[in-house]
Order: C-alpha cells, then sequence, then structure tokens
C-alpha cells in the first residue's frame, strides 16, 4: 500500500525553522495536488498549504502566509514545507496529502513542537 513519507519535524524555538519533507516511494508526486495538513490536540485537522498538480501554483492558510513556504522538488520526487518564523501557536502533527484522479494518500505526520 503506497504511503507518504514525511520527515523533519522536532522541537523547535520561537522565531525559528524547520523543513518538512515528503517523499513518496511508488508515485510520481508532479501528477498529484499536494497539500499539508495540521492538527494540534484538541482541535480539528486544518489545511496550511496546497501546491496545485497543474501549475505548482501554492496557496496558504492565512495563519501562515508570508512564513511558510510550499514547493516540489521533481528530480528527487519530494515536496517540502519550509517554516519559518514558527510561534507556538504553530505547534502541531503535520501531514502532507496527495490527490490525483480519484486517488489520495496522506502521511503518517510528524510533530512540530514550538517552546521556549
Amino acid at each position: 500500500q503506497v504511503q507518504l513519507v514525511e520527515s523533519g519535524g522536532g522541537l523547535v524555538q520561537p522565531g525559528g525553522s524547520l523543513r518538512l519533507s515528503c517523499a513518496a516511494p511508488g508515485l510520481t508526486l508532479d501528477y498529484y495536488s499536494i497539500g499539508w495538513f495540521r492538527q494540534a490536540p484538541g482541535k480539528e485537522r486544518e489545511g496550511v498549504s496546497c501546491i496545485s498538480s497543474s501549475d505548482s501554483s501554492t496557496t496558504y492558510a492565512d495563519s501562515v502566509k508570508g512564513r511558510f513556504t510550499a514547493s516540489r522538488d521533481s528530480a528527487k520526487n519530494t515536496v517540502y514545507l519550509q517554516m519559518n518564523s514558527l510561534k507556538p501557536e504553530d505547534t502541531a502533527v503535520y501531514y502532507c496529502y496527495a490527490g490525483w484522479n480519484f486517488s489520495d494518500y496522506w502521511g503518517q505526520g510528524t510533530q512540530v513542537t514550538v517552546s521556549s
């Protein structure tokens, strides 16, 4: 069964940066629209960013706009979420998602904790 593989989470101080990666053995991610989601304790999962499959244009939630950047590296078949100026309220489990042609896949999630 295909599953996305995330990495790059961890503990960081407020104002710091992390880069999350999402690899997809068995998939060609260029075909897929990519979403990054997060879920904080006691809260519903929310969308953070999306990369279009057609032109790789990106959209962001207002809460992360200007701080987070989503991108894809076709040669490595990997997508990234660069997170800068992190805040305690960014603490959550982050998930990547790939969707195309009635098929969709999720990663297992990676914990991001922003704390001093």
